[in-house]
């Protein structure tokens, strides 16, 4: 079925991604309530810990594949099988804070060997990678998708960059997956326009690569986060059933726990990665946050991919 440079049996890892601010951590979180499984955090991102992933990340949304792999195959080889390295974290120690997340992902990476865990990597920016992941590394794959209007409004209340330059810099992505829009690519470097229209291009770019990977690769798993939001109990239980993981009662409770209506219904801005919100309430905070004539601008600059995951109605 594919052709693992690993020979993985059982466990297989899980690559958790699809574009950043579109729930991946909480999907992450709650796949990692199992004991199963041992939380591995963004290691393509390029201010990730050495001790993690011990190769640099230059571009942000990187894009690995057979042509590049040598750089970072044999990284993510350890990253999958627990392999810590504390002399390079030691390293790169700058904080008391870096102090202690050491600690912390040492500790997960202790218990993910000993336990002989499955390895869950949650990162966004491996949304073009995945397939790499899938074929080279043997991991079962999910992506999440958020509707366009709240992917924006989530940037727009962040007030969250993007570089286009960093996709353009990469020829192997470009020739792969971004060859349609190319030209597009170039302008949107040179001038990126306002939030809402970098946003939106940025979701396109994502999700089109989304549908194709789903057209092609039946393996991977794509869940919208409006549903799993709605029905929380219920989707993740798809999920886990999905990936072959127990569904027990304690990870039952921590979803509950974590969508719960006596939550946040979102995110403070100094904890915007949190994961206990009310995830119902959340779903509706585009619809307060942009108003009518954006809500109409992001449809119409994302429709020509939109249509690929959501209908009329999602936008009603």
């Amino acid at each position: 079925m594919t052709d693992n440079l690993l020979d993985l049996s059982e466990p297989r890892p899980i690559l958790v991604s699809g574009a950043h601010r579109s729930g991946t951590t909480w999907v992450g979180k709650m796949l990692a309530a199992s004991d199963q499984v041992g939380y591995i955090s963004e290691p393509l991102n390029v201010w990730h810990r050495p001790g993690v992933m011990r190769t640099p990340v230059k571009y942000w949304y990187t894009y690995i594949c057979e042509d590049n792999e040598e750089v970072y195959r044999k990284s993510f080889e350890e990253t999958i099988s627990f392999q810590y390295h504390p002399m390079k974290e030691i390293q790169s120690l700058r904080s008391v804070k870096d102090i202690i997340r050491m600690g912390r992902d040492w500790n997960t990476f202790t218990r993910g060997r000993i336990n002989q865990q499955r390895a869950l990597v949650k990162d966004p920016f491996a949304v073009f990678s995945s397939l790499w992941f899938f074929k080279r590394l043997g991991c079962d794959v999910v992506i999440t998708v958020r509707h366009p209007a709240a992917f924006v409004s989530s940037i727009k209340r962040l007030n969250w960059p993007f570089d286009f330059s960093d996709l353009l810099k990469q020829p192997y992505l470009i020739r792969d997956l971004l060859s349609p829009f190319h030209s597009e690519l170039e302008e949107m470097a040179e001038s990126p326009g306002d939030v809402i229209e970098r946003s939106c291009f940025l979701w396109r770019l994502i999700y089109s690569v989304v549908a194709k990977f789903q057209e092609q690769q039946q393996d991977f798993l794509v869940v919208r986060h409006e549903d799993i939001a709605r029905n929380p109990i219920n989707e993740f239980c798809s999920i886990y059933k999905s990936f072959g993981m127990d569904f027990t009662p304690q990870v039952e409770q921590a979803i509950a726990n974590s969508s719960s209506e006596k939550n946040p219904k979102e995110a403070p801005n100094r904890a915007r990665h949190s994961y206990h919100l009310d995830s119902k309430a959340n779903l509706e905070k585009w619809r307060q946050r942009l108003d009518l004539e954006e809500i109409a601008r992001v449809r119409d600059l994302t429709a020509d991919v939109a249509t690929f995951f959501y209908s009329a109605e999602d936008w009603e």
